[in-house]
């Protein structure tokens, strides 16, 4: 009976070593191939800019390159729904504005599932929403914002990608404030920027790191930043929430990667290091530090928990706001 348990054992360690070899593979060879980055919106916007920066800095420490592809359409949905369809081998992924994505299931009628079609890799950073205007909108603060919209109700315009996080940061900002503005649907953050700037929309929410370059130049009048605290690349910049009624008022985009669902736990550990990797680079922490981007680079774990609180978060928020999509 000894004899025979040993070799059950040993069959079975065999076996069990097997198994790892066989898991283990796919993250050996891993990667052999170009890897593909999803944005599911134009060129010019947070997801793309950020995807073109990390990606040239994976390509030069794995020698495949990266390729991004930009798929936009429905507020983001189109490119999601292509990587949710995507092979579960590793190489196709998609970066986008996580928030957004957690936006979409209460929103729309999706034909993929957040939770279910994906597999989180890793939270990006963190960009707070700039609340800025056309130069010639004559306010300099979010008091005289607000007193200008109810003043004039409904008269100025709110580009912004309809259901998507910049919408909402405008929808809350109404909500919290009593007034009403009209909003004017765009394909994406880089189209509501050119409304803004060419005066055909008046004010808007959008990320920083898309954002700063065009305050900075002037074609854009940055009244409010939505962060928690004031942020040290702005530091006389007063946040939303030190306007009247928006006490505690955080919005922003939270860039993230996932992949399709199934791809092997190895693979997406080990694209999940890399982005931890580069995101923790000097010259990548100085340039989004300047922009008033804080870099993440959590676990996919955390990943997936704040997706799910996110989608819960607005599922309060749309049902508040009695938020429909005409």
């Amino acid at each position: 009976m000894r004899i025979v348990a040993s070799r059950l054992a040993i069959a079975c360690a065999a076996t069990i070593c097997a198994g790892t070899a066989l898991a283990q593979a796919p993250a050996a060879s891993f990667p052999s191939k170009p890897l593909r980055i999803i944005v599911p919106y134009p060129p010019g916007g947070t997801s793309d800019i950020l995807s073109r920066m990390i990606g040239v800095k994976i390509t030069e420490n794995w020698g495949q390159s990266v390729i991004v592809e930009n798929r936009s359409g429905a507020n983001g949905n189109i490119g999601a729904e292509f990587v949710a369809r995507a092979p579960a081998d590793g190489y196709t992924y998609l970066l986008t504005d996580i928030g957004n994505l957690s936006i979409a299931p209460n929103v729309y009628k999706l034909p993929f599932d957040i939770l279910r079609d994906f597999t989180p890799v890793t939270t990006v950073s963190y960009s707070p929403h700039l609340l800025t205007t056309h130069p010639s909108v004559p306010v300099k603060t979010t008091r005289e914002l607000v007193a200008l919209a109810k003043a004039n109700p409904g008269k100025l315009n709110f580009p912004s990608g309809l259901g998507g996080a910049p919408h909402f940061a405008g929808l809350l900002f109404a909500q919290r404030t009593g007034i009403n503005w009209t909003y004017i649907g765009t394909r994406g953050g880089a189209d509501s920027s050119r409304m803004v700037m060419t005066g055909e929309g008046d004010v808007f929410f959008l990320g920083m790191l898309q954002t700063i370059p065009h305050v900075k130049n002037k074609r854009l009048k940055l009244i409010a930043v939505s962060s928690e605290k004031r942020i040290p690349s702005l530091p006389d910049t007063p946040t939303v929430g030190e306007g009247p009624g928006l006490a505690g008022f955080v919005t922003g985009s939270w860039q993230g990667v996932v992949a399709p669902a199934r791809v092997a736990p190895e693979i997406v550990a080990k694209v999940n290091g890399e982005f931890v990797r580069v995101l923790a680079l000097p010259d990548i922490m100085e340039k989004l530090g300047s922009q008033g981007t804080v870099p993440i680079a959590n676990s996919p774990a955390d990943t997936r928990k704040w997706m799910t609180a996110e989608t819960g978060r607005y599922a309060k928020l749309v049902k508040e706001t009695n938020f429909k999509l005409d």
